[in-house]
């Protein structure tokens, strides 16, 4: 929907933005590609912060057909942090236009690996936006 990406834009997180083709108006998030660094190596990748950085991250599929993420990296993976994590993102006009979820990262081989206290959200498009010949935009996750 294109009224979603437009009337609505304001009020919602940076990555729906970027997705809908509009610029931020500052460059304070960092775009890289998350899965090649471990937890402790994001500090010093972000623009801003201290404690909470935020990063726009193409989404490495599984395979190129499936909808799951890739999310093991060198030395662990990054899991769902359990049923009931996802939240629906809505705009203002209550259209649903994506999802946030939190993953907890584990060091080890899936499913015996150790929970450590890194914790990510992760914002992802319920809907990909009209593919307007770009790149696949709608393959981006903050």
């Amino acid at each position: 929907n294109s009224d979603v990406f437009d009337h609505d834009l304001i009020c919602l997180p940076p990555c729906f933005r970027k997705v809908a083709g509009h610029r931020l108006s500052i460059n304070i998030i960092a775009e890289i590609d998350l899965f090649k660094f471990e937890p402790w190596e994001l500090p010093s990748k972000a623009l801003f912060g201290d404690y909470e950085w935020y990063f726009f991250c193409p989404m490495d599929r599984k395979n190129p057909e499936a909808s799951e993420p890739n999310r093991v990296i060198r030395v662990g993976y990054w899991e769902d942090a359990g049923s009931g994590t996802d939240k629906i993102i809505t705009t203002a006009g209550r259209k649903v236009v994506g999802i946030k979820n939190a993953l907890v990262f584990h060091v080890g081989n899936a499913p015996n690996g150790t929970k450590t206290n890194w914790i990510m959200h992760e914002y992802r498009l319920f809907e990909p936006p009209p593919n307007n010949g770009s790149s696949k935009l709608d393959d981006w996750i903050l």
